[in-house]
């Protein structure tokens, strides 16, 4: 007969979930911007995925080889490392530096504090910062969809008023404006983190939160919101590394204040700061407080009464 009582150790639910299926359903979800970015940059944006995925895996491998430990390049994180890394850089960025990115990415970021779980900042974006202190010419040349002439994004005739007509909504949206390799497309990024929400892998609340945030901070600074959201990285960031589930808060509330955060980080570095753009430096920032959020954003223990004092 079965027992009517199953002793065993935590967890004690279930849901069928591995490393490897959230890894992978992540990768899909980048699916639309690749293919967006393919159809906007054509051979530059192959050349850079495939070359930052494949230093990235190849990287990893070494690494954890030499560290005379298991391989972990099937579960897919060095892959998603590798895409968001080529997401976050400009379209003619040489071969050799995003390879030397994605390595730096790989074993500085992540390798270096333990492997998968253990890093503190997102790997794609410390290697792009890098990149971007090392090589900040490169790092700021951009292209115009199609027709590969030297242009400026479109937060960068914001921020230096080269020109009265911006680019419209609809460019914004499609992804007909010049900028990092996977950020210009906002309905390819939207579809792969619609997508992301339907499977259950990141909550639909935080990326909402985030960009209503820059939506209402923009419009009090005087800054067009729907501008502020289609340009640049809002909408990649939003889906896609605020919901992190290395560097960003464990808990529901600390994944708001988290999505906050970044949200007053990145309107005011374009405001104010020196750089046309801030979803980069906002998200590390961040990420360097996800600890003490954590810590501050402890949830009740069932059973727990709130203010409750000792009785003397």
């Amino acid at each position: 007969m079965k027992p009517l009582l199953e002793l065993s150790v935590a967890p004690h639910i279930r849901d069928g979930e591995s490393v490897n299926k959230i890894m992978w359903s992540v990768v899909i979800a980048l699916l639309p911007a690749f293919i967006a970015a393919l159809a906007l940059f054509g051979m530059q944006a192959l050349r850079l995925v495939t070359v930052s995925v494949t230093m990235c895996v190849v990287t990893e491998f070494v690494i954890r080889r030499l560290r005379r430990r298991d391989t972990t390049i099937m579960d897919g994180s060095a892959v998603i490392t590798g895409m968001l890394l080529a997401f976050v850089v400009p379209p003619t960025l040489p071969t050799w530096m995003i390879a030397l990115g994605a390595m730096l990415a790989i074993f500085l970021v992540k390798e270096l504090f333990g492997g998968l779980g253990a890093n503190i900042f997102n790997p794609a974006l410390a290697a792009r910062a890098i990149l971007l202190a090392a090589f900040p010419r490169f790092m700021t040349t951009w292209i115009s969809p199609f027709e590969g002439v030297s242009t400026a994004t479109p937060l960068a005739l914001v921020k230096e008023r080269i020109v009265t007509e911006l680019p419209s909504y609809y460019d914004l949206f499609i992804g007909q404006v010049g900028g990092s390799l996977g950020e210009t497309s906002a309905l390819a990024l939207i579809l792969g983190g619609l997508f992301l929400i339907v499977r259950g892998i990141i909550r639909w609340e935080i990326p909402l939160i985030n960009i209503a945030a820059v939506f209402c901070l923009s419009v009090i600074v005087g800054r067009d919101p729907v501008y502020e959201i289609l340009a640049g990285g809002v909408i990649l960031g939003a889906f896609f590394m605020i919901t992190d589930m290395v560097t960003t808060p464990l808990t529901r509330k600390g994944g708001i204040v988290f999505a906050l955060g970044c949200a007053i980080i990145t309107v005011a570095i374009r405001q104010w700061g020196g750089y046309p753009e801030g979803v980069c430096y906002s998200i590390l920032i961040m990420n360097a407080f996800t600890p003490l959020i954590d810590r501050w954003c402890v949830p009740r223990r069932l059973g727990q009464q709130k203010n409750s004092k000792k009785k003397g």
